[in-house]
């Protein structure tokens, strides 16, 4: 999996077995999932032209699942726990019936998942979605435009998703996180210009850290003047052990950890990608190289 940002739309690229209940959605191979912003005014008579206008823009075909919002995209909330990353933009409409009124959520898996997995995942999500709501005081299970898309990567690790299992607790987790971040930052109350990232550490206890570039207190994590534009990495996890390794989480099981890998931190590479968002990592590595010969 791989994701980026293109003016008002969030792309996530792999190869998915994912369900949607939005737009033309249901359950199938998909190669893009998709979070797209509409302006605040924008007709609702045609929501599929509208992603079909999209992904023809981007080159993608119809190999793809999606959603709409009025949030703009920047008000974002990425979060990562483990082999598990959710996107979320919220946003409620004000009593006067004004603003957005979608909460959005993709939750993508690193690790392969049955269909019955995926669609038990979209009630795990709906159900912390619910319970994010509640615990900071709205009176609403929702608003009647919400949407989830679920997705799983690779070989089929995980029959069931719900809360009980280890995917269902990152899941529901990192919704429970999420929804009342990017309520925050869609209403104001938490300024930011770009999307924001959390990931979730055990150091310490566990808990949620939001990443910044201002006043990091890891920077330079690697080398002096290192870039970064791409703290944590969109390519994550590339499951190239030649740039990263997998080392066992303690909780059990295995994580993968890129530590000693600067290929995004390298101005060169940096650069390159923000030309070509739709890079994959192996175009990388061969324009790294290039530029090293």
């Amino acid at each position: 999996m791989r994701y980026f940002l293109d003016n008002s739309t969030l792309f996530i690229r792999g190869s998915f077995r994912a369900a949607s209940t939005g737009i033309a959605g249901g359950i199938g191979e998909v190669s893009t999932l998709i979070n797209h912003t509409v302006p605040s005014d924008w007709s609702h008579k045609a929501p599929k032209r509208e992603l079909e206008m999209v992904a023809a823009g981007a080159g993608l075909g119809r190999n793809y699942f999606g959603l709409l919002t009025a949030v703009p995209i920047q008000n974002l909330c990425v979060l990562q726990c483990d082999f598990v990353t959710v996107f979320i933009t919220a946003g409620i409409q004000s009593e006067n019936g004004k603003g957005p009124g979608t909460i959005n959520i993709i939750a993508c898996s690193g690790q392969g998942m049955s269909d019955s997995a995926l669609l038990e995942m979209i009630m795990v999500a709906s159900e912390a979605k619910v319970q994010a709501l509640q615990k900071i005081g709205k009176k609403i299970t929702g608003t009647p435009t919400d949407a989830v898309i679920t997705a799983g990567e690779g070989k089929r690790q995980h029959e069931y998703a719900g809360t009980l299992t280890g995917i269902g607790k990152r899941v529901y987790a990192a919704v429970l996180q999420g929804v009342p971040d990017a309520l925050m930052r869609y209403e104001g109350n938490v300024q930011r210009s770009r999307p924001s990232f959390f990931i979730f550490s055990r150091f310490k206890g566990d808990h949620w850290i939001e990443w910044t570039p201002e006043n990091c207190p890891y920077y330079p994590c690697h080398f002096p003047e290192q870039r970064c534009d791409y703290c944590y990495c969109p390519l994550y996890p590339c499951n190239d052990e030649t740039l990263g390794q997998w080392v066992e989480s303690s909780n059990g099981g295995k994580v993968w950890n890129c530590a000693r890998c600067t290929l995004l931190h390298e101005t060169d590479v940096v650069d390159y990608l923000k030309r070509h968002p739709d890079a994959s990592k192996d175009e990388l590595v061969r324009f790294r190289n290039t530029k090293k010969d």
